[in-house]
């Protein structure tokens, strides 16, 4: 492989003006799809094989047009304190606001009247409007959106509290401000890192194009292979991501072979070839992880996942291509300011050097220290809670909050998140289903059943006595199915939740050992050894753990909530585990391949173990850390987000790099190496036959460059050079 990558990259270097126009022409092409394709709807949620997709199925074919999945929204009154909501002034704004709401939409598939449907409290101070709509809540416009909250802007005005709920406001939250934030820290990063403006804006040009191309892709396809809003916001994140690492590793192999005096084709060939194989193997390995999440069979992930993957394949081609063709016009301006001057570099040991000698030093107590804080900060992940945020975890601010606490104190907490019981059998099998579930100790009320025409399926509400999000409600859910037969089933938003949430929690152990299986044999080929690849497959998993610990901890305990905005502690987010497992996994592959192949490298060519860990950081630390806080940076720009679960991803994302960069792979894997030895590397005879050479080292190449005239003559003759 890594003869054919150093042909590729001399070829790019040569032909850079043809390379630079074809990726310029794909962007144009895949921006053209994107302007003239027919707006995407949004992606059908579904949930096969879960008793809350059976309903739902269920009621489209006996309930005709009653838009089961609709959005649905609720428009809470609260009289002021010297009146009720059954006086004749609150009732005449009601009657009002129910007749534009009506008017307001033609989306709108129907509206309650508070007064015969019982939806006023006891007392009086309360009472709802609920609106259902034709379509999902991602499928309703603006236009939608504003006359909803106009009804209410114009029902405030007589002096009622109106607030509004329901995911009939739910809108994709705003992103922007975190991704351009990251950029703006990455640049400075990467200045820091090169010395070169030029070389520092390399990495962050060519992963633009590559998100360009492949958000502009996907917005072209969306309505053809049925892509909803959200399959865009896994592929931008891990884009970009991957497109900055991918880049930063070519461009500062590229400065290393020139600062040991190649000429400027043969450095980019040499380094597509050496750094171009680690990031075929690390793309490789994000690939897996996120075309695995089709093991979780939920098409909306599984869509996202490839979406992603696709995006990830767009970010190595340009890595081996366009960044070589770049860096052909470039010339001697990819240097640092001394470098190009002439100037000798220092022969000081950098960082990287320093820290690498201080951990073969004391191998034993940097393990022991690095794996003992990850378990520490791993132990409230014993305690997770999965579940799907609902309105009582919106900030405080929101109208969706403050609805969602306004039904709780007229209502009770339950009202927030209705179950709807369906019944397939007739007037008498309803009955009894409704007797059943009244005698169950988590039901607070249950309407009458609603038939069908033909009077074979029948819909009952029933409200829960606890919370959308709580254990109770779960249990009572859990209750009903057992209790009431075959053919009763159970769904709506608080069902469709729970059942997402178990589904993503069986997928989670199948999820881990196909990726990290097939990640295990990715990298016993690029290494050649057992374990080395077993060591990278555990630290991940430490890492990972020890961030749902610290999630856990933050979002679920609420310890330091304030600092970082948590404003309403509750369950995590069901597929944050695999979300995280998947993103960080990708991440922690480019890492681990990075630098350890710059030790394989070094120990094929004939160092010694420690020598080579010395060499693999003096030459991949500062990169590896600088691709690394490049990452924190972006996810980080997310936890200033309103969105409690957009918060809760930034968070988990940006703390799991810190643990993975910082604490696996600088001193978990040079300690453990430090440790094995010469045994890090060992591979039986018989595996060794069997796995075929990829040579991401570039062993072969070097020797065949050394054995052709003009090459610079052999490797080992080479002096290492601090870049």
């Amino acid at each position: 492989m890594a003869s054919f990558l150093y042909k590729l990259g001399r070829l790019a270097f040569r032909r850079r003006r043809l390379v630079a126009l074809l990726w310029v022409a794909l962007l144009a092409l895949a921006g053209f799809g994107a302007a003239s394709a027919p707006t995407a709807t949004s992606s059908s949620f579904s949930i096969p094989g879960t008793e809350a997709q059976k309903a739902f199925d269920l009621l489209e074919e006996r309930f005709p047009g009653g838009s089961a999945d609709g959005a649905t929204a609720r428009v809470v009154f609260k009289a002021p304190a010297d009146a009720k909501m059954t006086d004749a002034e609150p009732k005449a704004v009601v009657t009002d606001a129910i007749t534009a709401l009506k008017s307001g939409s033609d989306q709108i598939a129907s509206v309650s009247d508070p007064y015969t449907a019982q939806a006023v409290s006891q007392d009086g101070s309360t009472a709802y409007v609920s609106v259902t709509y034709k379509v999902n809540s991602m499928e309703l416009t603006d236009a939608d959106r504003d006359s909803l909250e106009k009804t209410g802007e114009t029902a405030r005005e007589s002096g009622l509290t109106v607030e509004i709920g329901g995911d009939a406001l739910q809108a994709m939250p705003h992103t922007g401000a975190g991704e351009i934030i990251g950029v703006i820290i990455a640049g400075v990063v990467l200045v820091i890192t090169f010395g070169s403006l030029v070389a520092a804006g390399l990495p962050l040009l060519t992963a633009i194009i590559g998100v360009g191309i492949g958000i502009s892709t996907i917005t072209a396809l969306a309505s053809v292979l049925d892509l909803g809003t959200t399959t865009s916001t896994l592929a931008m994140m891990i884009g970009l991501a991957v497109g900055i690492d991918y880049a930063l590793f070519i461009v500062s192999r590229y400065r290393a072979e020139l600062a040991e005096g190649r000429e400027h084709e043969e450095a980019a060939g040499r380094a597509v070839g050496t750094a171009g194989s680690a990031v075929v193997f690390a793309g490789l390995t994000v690939v897996i992880a996120l075309v695995g999440l089709a093991v979780v069979n939920i098409p909306m992930l599984s869509k996202m996942g490839f979406a992603a993957a696709g995006t990830v394949v767009i970010a190595v081609l340009i890595a081996l291509t366009l960044i070589p063709a770049l860096l052909g016009f470039a010339g001697n301006k990819v240097l640092g300011r001394k470098a190009r001057k002439g100037l000798p570099a220092s022969e000081k040991p950098n960082a990287g050097t320093r820290w690498a000698r201080f951990v073969l030093r004391r191998p034993v107590t940097v393990l022991l220290v690095a794996v003992a804080g990850l378990a520490a900060v791993a132990v409230p992940a014993a305690s997770l809670q999965v579940g799907l945020p609902d309105d009582g975890s919106q900030p405080v601010s929101t109208t969706q909050r403050q609805a969602y606490d306004l039904l709780s104190d007229g209502f009770g907490p339950g009202f927030n998140g209705p179950l709807m019981v369906v019944v397939d059998g007739d007037k008498a099998a309803a009955d009894r289903t409704i007797e059943i579930v009244k005698d169950l100790p988590g039901t607070a009320a249950v309407t009458p059943a609603t038939p069908n025409k033909a009077g074979d399926t029948s819909m009952i509400t029933v409200i829960p006595k606890d919370r959308p999000s709580s254990a109770a409600t779960e249990d009572l859910v859990h209750d009903i199915r057992a209790e009431s037969g075959d053919d009763v089933y159970v769904t709506g938003a608080t069902a469709m939740n729970i059942d997402f949430s178990e589904k993503m929690n069986d997928a989670l152990v199948p999820y881990l050992a196909l990726v990290v299986g097939l990640a295990f044999l990715l990298l016993m080929l690029v290494f050649r050894s057992i374990l080395v690849p077993l060591k990278a497959a555990l630290g991940f998993l430490l890492s990972v753990v020890a961030a749902l610990g610290a999630v856990v901890a933050v979002f679920q305990w609420g310890w330091l909530g304030s600092v970082f905005g948590v404003e309403q502690t509750g369950p995590i987010m069901s597929m944050m585990p695999i979300f995280m497992i998947g993103v960080v996994f990708g991440l922690a592959m480019d890492y681990e391949v990075f630098l350890v192949t710059r030790m394989r490298e070094a120990y094929v060519h004939g160092e010694r173990p420690g020598e080579a860990i010395v060499t693999g950081f003096r030459h991949g630390a500062r990169v590896v850390s600088a691709a690394a806080v490049i990452m924190i940076a972006v996810f980080a720009g997310f936890i200033g987000s309103s969105e409690q679960m957009v918060k809760m991803i930034g968070f988990g994302l940006a703390i799991a790099v810190v643990f993975d960069a910082f604490v696996v792979r600088m001193a978990i894997v040079p300690a453990v190496l430090a440790l094995l030895g010469h045994k890090a590397w060992w591979l039986p005879r018989w595996l060794d036959r069997i796995l075929p050479n990829v040579d991401v080292e570039g062993e072969k190449l070097h020797k065949q460059l050394a054995d052709e005239p003009g090459s610079g003559g052999p490797d080992e003759d080479r002096e290492l050079v601090r870049v």
